[in-house]
This record gives structure tokens, C-alpha cells and sequence, in this order.
């Protein structure tokens, strides 16, 4: 697994002009090549009398899926472009739909691949990105006696707490980078007494 990936901070839309064309570029995160269909559609749905809704989506922290698609433009100018952009401003699990409103001016070849690609950065730009950081997820077992104490000492250092269960046993799942393990496993012990259980589990992204 890649330690980390950019993606795009939120879901939003961004609208530009060129030559009295209006292209609305809707961006969004996307976790899986099914869910930037989803949001394909859906985008489709709001703009059903567009002249166009390309999309393009890149899927992976290794960009492994990369698909675009221009709705009806000519070949290569609407999609790769928008694609382009997303894989040069290396951002991924993302997924664009530039939607377009004819204006009556053709802008030709070179000129849509300009306004797609443009779109498609400039919304890039307005939403942001945030960068997602492989982490190690581990639960806690400790006992109640020492459970509000550690809670709180993992939060005031900074740590990733994902959940805490309180039954018979406390469990608190958090996420660690795999180079912290060893001095955090040390760090527990030492806060504990030894009482408490580090249980390594997989591993995920979550906010760096």
C-alpha cells in the first residue's frame, strides 16, 4: 500500500464560462469505482437537458482505475483532458463530471480540451485537497480502572481514536502509523503498567 494520497477535500461544484459556454464541474471523494458511477448518475440526474456530462475518475491510491468518458464530444477532448488533470494534480479516490451548456460558440478542439481540463482544476482549486495517511489499525484492551486515563492521554498526544466500547472490558480502537508501533507499544506499557493489550489489526487511510 502507497503510505499516502491526496484527495479532494469535499464534494462541491465549481461553474465556469468560456465563450458564452457554461461549464459546471462537480467534484467528489470515492472510495470504490462503483461509488464514482453513483455520483455520475446522479449528476446526470440534476443536468438531464446538459448538452454534456463528462466525467472522469481516478480510483486508488496507486491510481490503479482510471476511466473518462466524453459524453459526446469529440474524442479525446472532453475526458482525458478532465483525467489529465486529476492524475498531474496527483489526487486521488476522486471523481469529476464537467457538465456543459452550449453557448453557441464553438471553441474547438484545442479550446474544449482547455475549458475541460481548465474546469476541472479550477475546482480543484475552490474545494481543495487533504492528504489521507496509511495507518495501522490496533485495538486496546484495558481494564476500567485505567481506561478514562489512557483515553484521555491518547487524545491529549494526539493519537487517532476511531472508537472506545465499554463493556466487561474497555476496547479502544485506534490507527498508527507502522513506524510508530514498536514506541507506542512501549509507550502503552509504560502508561498502564503493563496492564493493558495492544492487538494489531489491518490497515487503513485516515486524515494525516
Amino acid at each position: 500500500m502507497h503510505e499516502q494520497y491526496r484527495t479532494v477535500a469535499r464534494r462541491g461544484v465549481h461553474e465556469t464560462e468560456v465563450n458564452r459556454s457554461r461549464f459546471i464541474c462537480a467534484l467528489a471523494p470515492a472510495a470504490t469505482e462503483r461509488e464514482a458511477q453513483e455520483f455520475v448518475a446522479g449528476v446526470r440526474r440534476e443536468h438531464p437537458t446538459a448538452s454534456h456530462n463528462c466525467f472522469a475518475y481516478v480510483i486508488g491510491a496507486d491510481a490503479s482505475v482510471q476511466k473518462a468518458s466524453d459524453d459526446g464530444e469529440p474524442g479525446g477532448t472532453a475526458g482525458a483532458p478532465m483525467l489529465q488533470m486529476l492524475v498531474r494534480r496527483d489526487v486521488r479516490y476522486v471523481v469529476a463530471v464537467v457538465t456543459r451548456y452550449y453557448g453557441g460558440v464553438k471553441l474547438g478542439a484545442g479550446g474544449l480540451i482547455r475549458a475541460y481540463g481548465g474546469a476541472v482544476g479550477e475546482a480543484l482549486d475552490a474545494l481543495g485537497t487533504v492528504t489521507r495517511q496509511r495507518y495501522r489499525l490496533a485495538t486496546i484492551i484495558v481494564d476500567h480502572h485505567r481506561a478514562g486515563k489512557l483515553e484521555n492521554e491518547l487524545r491529549a498526544t494526539g493519537r487517532a481514536v476511531r472508537d472506545v466500547r465499554y463493556a466487561e472490558i474497555v476496547t479502544i480502537g485506534i490507527g498508527l502509523p507502522d513506524s510508530d508501533v514498536d514506541a507506542f507499544r512501549a509507550w502503552l506499557a509504560d502508561s498502564t503498567a503493563g496492564t493493558a493489550v495492544l492487538a494489531l489489526g489491518g490497515e487503513a487511510y485516515g486524515d494525516a
